[in-house]
């Protein structure tokens, strides 16, 4: 008996290691993502010490397109295509994600987002815009709103983050582990794509959709230097209810929303058009929590219809 215990732990161990191996992902440099993540157009631009990654596409009124967590600009690049015959389109990687990497400072408050927002539209020289953001760069997006109503002329919030909710950890592997002391030493270390795979099936609506390359982009760029940690630290920032701030807002402001968002449920929307004065809401059915990405053509020419309206 004891013999048979004996090789049944060792078994085991040489599983565990086996998966160590497997999973383990060094940290790739800023410069080696560079050569597949970057477009003809992408620049670069010092913010607070980090090499923000941004690009613009198209001329005539400004809008800015953030992000939300674990995402980068390339989740806009539909939207863009679109857009850009009638806007000029910004969309920049959000400190923490894609090739902008971490904050020194390792501050992911939504004080220091909006503030570094603000930074970024003053470097590139835009003072009036429209401004949209899906998740938690829709709270960014509405509370960024709030601290500078001169500077945004209209609003887009798609999937936003605003009202206190069940912590998102409770339905998200990936925030479960990264709020674990123990697991999220590992997660700096080994990352299995297979986690990719799950976040991204609990953000799609349409799993059919989910594809290789998809799951190879959200994985790549969470490898970049520095954003496996900035990933646990935001998800381990102290969440600041401001959601009454929302009835202040004056500017008009389109809602779009996924009736199969797990993460922020579509309830949310609801209040977001009960307490903004001037908005309109657009509920799509069988979507998930990026709608951006999963109908990128009838969200952007919603968008698009509102904007010019």
């Amino acid at each position: 008996m004891k013999k048979i215990l004996f090789y049944f732990l060792l078994a085991i161990v040489f599983l565990l290691i086996g998966v160590l191996i497997l999973t383990y992902a060094p940290n790739k440099s800023l410069e080696e993502l560079k050569e597949d993540w970057t477009y003809p157009n992408s620049q670069f631009v010092e913010i607070q010490d980090m090499p923000v990654h941004y690009r613009i596409n198209g001329t005539g009124h400004p809008i800015i397109l953030v992000h939300g967590t674990a995402a980068s600009l390339h989740t806009w690049e539909k939207w863009t295509e679109i857009l850009q015959d009638s806007l000029q389109v910004i969309s920049l990687d959000m400190p923490a994600f894609g090739l902008t990497g971490p904050n020194p400072k390792a501050d992911y408050s939504i004080d220091f987002y909006t503030q570094f927002l603000e930074d970024f539209t003053q470097k590139i020289g835009i003072d009036s815009f429209h401004l949209a953001g899906n998740s938690l760069g829709g709270s960014i997006a509405w509370q960024y709103a709030v601290q500078y109503p001169n500077k945004v002329k209209k609003l887009i919030l798609l999937d936003a983050g605003g009202y206190p909710r069940k912590d998102i950890g409770d339905v998200s592997l990936a925030f479960r582990l990264a709020k674990s002391d123990f697991w999220n030493k590992l997660l700096l270390h080994f990352t299995p794509k297979s986690l990719f795979e799950s976040s991204l099936a609990e953000v799609y609506g349409n799993d059919s959709l989910i594809t290789d390359d998809l799951v190879n982009r959200y994985y790549q760029l969470y490898l970049r230097k520095g954003n496996r940690q900035a990933f646990v630290d935001r998800t381990r920032t102290k969440y600041k209810d401001r959601h009454e701030l929302i009835k202040t807002i004056q500017q008009p402001t389109l809602i779009q929303w996924g009736d199969q968002d797990q993460w922020i449920k579509v309830e949310n929307a609801h209040r977001f058009q009960d307490d903004l004065p001037h908005s309109t809401l657009i509920v799509y059915e069988n979507i998930g929590h990026i709608p951006m990405e999963e109908i990128p053509a009838q969200t952007a020419h919603d968008a698009l219809r509102f904007l010019m309206e």
